[in-house]
């Protein structure tokens, strides 16, 4: 039990499927970050849980129970350490591999769905009764979905007291809770501090009024740069803007979120992700976050990737030039997928001019406190470009027939594309539509709604970079990490 032999990185296929205890106290015994996440340990004799890394002195073996979430830590009655503040590590990118009912209601659980729907209304988005959800995630997690969603509420609420200089009632409601009465008994139960005694106790300076700065914590390695200027190659004029400098790189956007507007700044020093952001309504900060987390791929496991990758010679010398290249995803798949129907058959510059001028006629102009520089615009709703005539796009006629097909399915939510959604049956409702091809289909599955096992090969760029290496045979064996194969190929043709 107390062995402290080398160990692998945990199995990418087993959220809810702990580590045998030897494995996980070996993790913990070397304070190992590449568990943390996927498993935390609470400490009986303290009553205190952490995350592996964690630079306490390690408890007894005996003195450890370990969990899948951190909710299931907090359900057992564990506070929240105060020195690795384990509510604030890197997810367990299973969460996000997989695209059964668990993974998929951890996803939504994270978008805030419980918060607005409650639990029956997650249990409907994914076609089961509450019963049998609250079973499964039992099973997976050790904790039912409100005990999830509690954990994800005293996470927002630690974000908003430690970043802003809101006043508690208005942090209480902005995060998810009833009332300022069950704010402060969560508080006080996961951090074993007040509110106040949180505010008290955090590090530095708040920003401006209506100005929240986050540190997205993020597994290494991490090739952010590459992340960021994959997205600031393809700015859409009034709704992005990026700027590069030889220290850093940043990247700004507008996005739409459950309540309201958002504009929000990523911003990478080479170190730490760090995101500026400005809400409409506060309490879209959870979801926001969480949005920021798939858009970034945060939650993945770059170690195991690059491990898999570098076994074909054709994509070794990659790996090594950008170790942790992540799939550069989106906050917004519903407006990922018309931008992928603009994009179809032609250059990237010829897509991203189409996309700005779509935004230009049909966008909707954001709030002025949320306007930031030269991102003045929201992208258009998908009911506005259902309402649009077809012969009036500036774009060819059938291209324009699929824009407002398509906008129509997600106006009416004949097309789901939201983080609970069935990548496969979205694949196969994409194919049915007029004017939807298999490229469009593909790229909505590997940006749109994070698939890690996509080889874009209908993708010019991607055609010629598989014949370039030498990787047109069967390429099953990069299973199931596809779709970091293809940002490698598209970064290597840059």
């Amino acid at each position: 039990m107390t062995s402290t032999g080398p160990i692998t990185a945990p199995p990418a296929g087993g959220a809810g499927q702990l580590p045998d205890e030897a494995t996980c106290y070996r993790a913990l015994s070397g304070r190992d970050p590449r568990f943390d996440g996927w498993i935390y340990v609470g400490v009986t004799s303290t009553g205190i849980y952490c995350r592996p890394s964690c630079p306490a002195r390690t408890p007894k073996p005996g003195n450890c129970r370990w969990f899948a979430a951190a909710g299931a830590a907090q359900q057992a009655g564990f506070r929240a350490c105060r020195r690795c503040h384990p509510d604030a590590v890197p997810g367990s990118p299973a969460w996000n591999l997989r695209n059964d009912v668990a993974g998929r209601a951890m996803r939504l659980i994270a978008d805030g769905t419980v918060d607005r729907e409650g639990v029956a209304g997650l249990a409907s988005r994914l076609g089961y009764s509450e019963r049998q959800l609250q079973r499964v995630l039992i099973a997976e997690t050790g904790a039912p979905p409100l005990v999830l969603a509690r954990a994800q509420r005293a996470h927002a609420a630690r974000l908003l007291i430690e970043n802003s200089a809101l006043p508690m009632t208005d942090i209480a409601f902005a995060a998810g809770f009833s009332s300022v009465r069950q704010f402060n008994e969560t508080v006080r139960e996961v951090f074993s501090l007040t509110p106040t005694q949180l505010r008290t106790a955090r590090k530095g300076v708040a920003p401006g009024p209506g100005v929240l700065r986050l540190r997205l914590p993020v597994r290494q390695p991490f090739a952010g740069w590459a992340l960021l200027e994959f997205f600031g190659r393809r700015t859409v004029t009034g709704l992005e803007a990026s700027r590069f400098t030889d220290e850093t790189v940043s990247f700004t956007r507008s996005v739409r979120l459950p309540a309201g507007a958002a504009t929000f700044t990523l911003h990478y020093d080479g170190e730490s992700l760090q995101a500026q952001v400005r809400l409409q309504e506060l309490s879209d900060l959870g979801p926001l976050v969480a949005r920021l987390r798939r858009m970034c791929d945060l939650d993945a496991d770059p170690e195991a990737v690059d491990r898999s990758l570098a076994r074909h010679r054709g994509l070794a010398a990659m790996v090594r030039a950008r170790p942790g290249l992540r799939i550069p995803g989106t906050p917004a798949a519903d407006e990922l997928v018309i931008r992928a129907l603009l994009g179809q058959q032609i250059s990237l510059q010829g897509g991203t001019t189409a996309t700005s001028r779509l935004v230009a006629e049909y966008g909707e102009p954001l709030p002025d406190n949320l306007v930031d520089g030269s991102v003045t615009m929201l992208f258009p709703s998908a009911e506005r470009l259902a309402a649009a005539d077809p012969e009036a796009l500036a774009m060819p006629r059938a291209r324009g027939r699929a824009l407002v097909g398509l906008a129509s399915a997600l106006a009416t939510g004949a097309l789901d594309l939201s983080p609970g959604s069935d990548s496969r049956q979205v694949c196969r409702q994409l194919l049915s539509l007029r004017g939807i091809g298999p490229w469009t289909t593909g790229y909505t599955a590997l940006r749109g709604l994070g698939d890690p096992d996509v080889l874009l090969s209908s993708d010019l760029i991607i055609a010629r970079q598989l014949q370039r290496h030498d990787l047109t045979d069967d390429t099953s064996y990069l299973a199931p990490w596809r779709s970091y194969a293809t940002v490698h190929l598209w970064n290597g043709a840059c």
